[in-house]
């Protein structure tokens, strides 16, 4: 605001005050001595909108690094992080990059903003309904210091003027009050309240992302065709829990996953493109649940006992039969993972159980390649060519030895750990591979047992979510939306008319009107404003003597009044 215009809202006084509940800017103000004035200017400082913005922007930044530095909810990543940049690590774990959110310093910014906005919005809402509790103010001495202003004199008495301009201003949805001969119109109380309602939701879309924080949890689980799921912390491939919400949180609901269906493109360019990925399931909520059918399918997951399941990825499981060289069956269904579109999959099998000849243990494992459709090139060998099975081939190398899983150390189960195994060769020195189809065998030398290739199985790897506070982000975004929405397209403004009979007996009619911001709008509704008070309140032709009392104007002093009317109010528009 110019000092100009500021200098002209002090002269109106209680007329041009309060058309906006924003606290005035106390930056450059010097604050009182004292601990009491400091305290109160950083206050004032904290709680204004400019303070607001710069921290909402601080913790924008503030959130960057949360997503290019793996954070502790996925430790694998983290220690795979600190193995490829020792030097750099240990000064990320100081200052809190790998929890980012839960660090002191993001905390504090989160924190500031609360308090910020929560300063900011209740003096504003209770100053907004003391505004709408409170009559619109008296009109101002000088009408013609207004921005808009419009005069006409009429032979039409102040009363039967002031009426009309009542009328006027409430046929216009116009708060209005009469005082005398003068009328006192605001509107545009949305603008204020919409300003309102953006502060409130984004304070509640702050709170809705702390619950988010506090209150989530996910888990993972590979489940193959067949087999099910028990929402149950030992049932969890891997589980990270919030800070509120941990294992004895986990709501009891399971499912068995019937089939898995999918479809590729066959043909053209787009050949071995997905097209569907469908997991058919059945599933129960709570201790006695009935199993219910359903399906989850990519971005469409599906609500289970509060939690939400998703789909995230699918392969197959060879299903092997292994005996040792004591004639021990043990039959396993193994899942390999893919490594490309083709789902040309890497996997292992442990037999922890195995016995040599002699009856001692002797550890068998395996290691190889399942391809659903079997091609052989000399540049990437063994590998898929179609996601399908249409020529599904194993491939495997047999080790025996020590497995190492009684040493305590975690071991993952998709990886075999040779260090303490030999690979079996055959009496010519040849290490012992071969490609299987369904049905075969692979036997082992020196009678040390066999593995026997049975079929395949659809695996589907699906991740269990928690998260409180999304349906409150939603509102609060929405509520966002439509507060800033009114803020910027509705005007807060008012319009003033006054009726005063001069010295010569005729009214002369003043009107006025003030907006928050500088625009034509106001303008133009005190144009219509005018048009309408015409037909009560016609302008009186210069130069004629007052009618009598209670006499109309003859029709040619009508339409002459009318086009003055117009005419004045195009003054007014300019």
């Amino acid at each position: 605001m110019s000092i100009t215009e500021k200098s002209e809202r002090e002269d109106l006084g209680a007329a041009g005050a309060q058309l906006s509940t924003a606290p005035a800017d106390t930056l450059a103000e010097t604050p009182a001595l004292g601990v009491l004035g400091w305290l109160r200017w950083m206050w004032r400082q904290l709680t204004s909108m400019r303070v607001a913005l710069i921290l909402l922007f601080l913790l924008s930044l503030a959130a960057i690094p949360g997503s290019l530095v793996p954070q502790h909810s996925d430790q694998l990543k983290v220690d795979a992080f600190r193995a490829k940049h020792p030097t750099v690590s240990p000064f990320y774990d100081k200052i809190g990059l790998f929890h980012v959110y839960s660090s002191p310093w993001f905390a504090a910014i989160y924190i500031l903003l609360f308090i910020s906005l929560a300063g900011c919005i209740v003096p504003r809402t209770w100053q907004f309904v003391g505004q709408l509790r409170s009559r619109p103010p008296h009109a101002p001495r000088n009408l013609t210091r207004l921005p808009a202003y419009s005069t006409w004199r009429t032979d039409a008495s102040p009363e039967d003027v002031t009426e009309a301009a009542r009328k006027a201003l409430r046929g216009r949805r116009f708060r209005a009050s009469v005082t005398g001969t003068s009328v006192a119109g605001e509107k545009g109380y949305l603008r204020e309240f919409g300003n309102l309602l953006f502060h409130v939701s984004l304070f509640g879309l702050l709170i809705a992302f702390a619950l988010t924080s506090l209150e989530k949890a996910e888990g993972g689980k590979l489940v193959v065709e067949g087999d099910g799921f028990v929402n149950n912390l030992t049932q969890y491939d891997d589980f990270s829990g919030g800070t509120l919400y941990g294992a004895d949180d986990l709501q009891p609901f399971g499912f068995d996953l019937d089939s898995f269906d999918q479809k590729y493109a066959t043909s053209g360019p787009e050949k071995g493109t997905a097209l569907e990925f469908k997991a058919n399931i059945h599933y129960y909520s709570g201790t006695d649940g009935k199993p219910v059918k359903g399906e989850i399918s990519v971005n469409h997951p599906l609500s289970i006992g509060g939690e939400k399941v998703y789909l995230i990825s699918h392969g197959y499981a060879p299903v092997v039969t292994v005996r040792d060289a004591k004639g021990n069956v043990l039959k396993s269904i193994v899942p390999f993972l893919p490594q490309d579109t083709a789902l040309t999959s890497v996997g292992v099998i442990k037999v922890p159980d195995a016995l040599g000849k002699d009856g001692k243990p002797d550890q068998l494992g395996f290691r190889g390649i399942f391809t659903p459709t079997f091609a052989l090139d000399s540049v990437r060998g063994p590998h898929s060519s179609f996601p399908t099975l249409q020529y599904p081939a194993l491939i495997l190398n047999a080790f025996h030895g020590d497995l190492g899983l009684d040493s305590g150390a975690q071991q993952n189960v998709y990886q075999l750990d040779t260090a303490h195994m030999k690979q079996f060769t055959d009496s010519s020195g040849q290490l012992v591979s071969k490609a299987m189809k369904p049905g075969d065998t692979m036997t082992l030398p020196n009678g040390a047992g066999s593995l026997t290739f049975d079929g395949v199985k659809t695996w589907a790897s699906f991740t269990v979510s928690h998260q409180s506070g999304n349906e409150a982000a939603l509102v609060s975004g929405v509520g966002a939306i439509l507060g800033l929405a009114g803020s910027l397209f509705i005007q807060r403004r008012r319009i003033w008319v006054r009726a005063v009979r001069a010295e010569d007996g005729v009214t002369v009619v003043e009107m006025g009107g003030l907006g928050r911001s500088e625009s034509a709008r106001i303008a133009d509704e005190i144009g219509d404003v005018a048009l309408q008070l015409l037909p009560d309140a016609p302008v009186r032709p210069e130069g004629e003597p007052p009618a009598e009392a209670g006499t109309p104007a003859d029709a040619e002093a009508t339409a002459d009044a009318e086009t003055t009317a117009v005419n004045d109010d195009e003054g007014a528009r300019a």
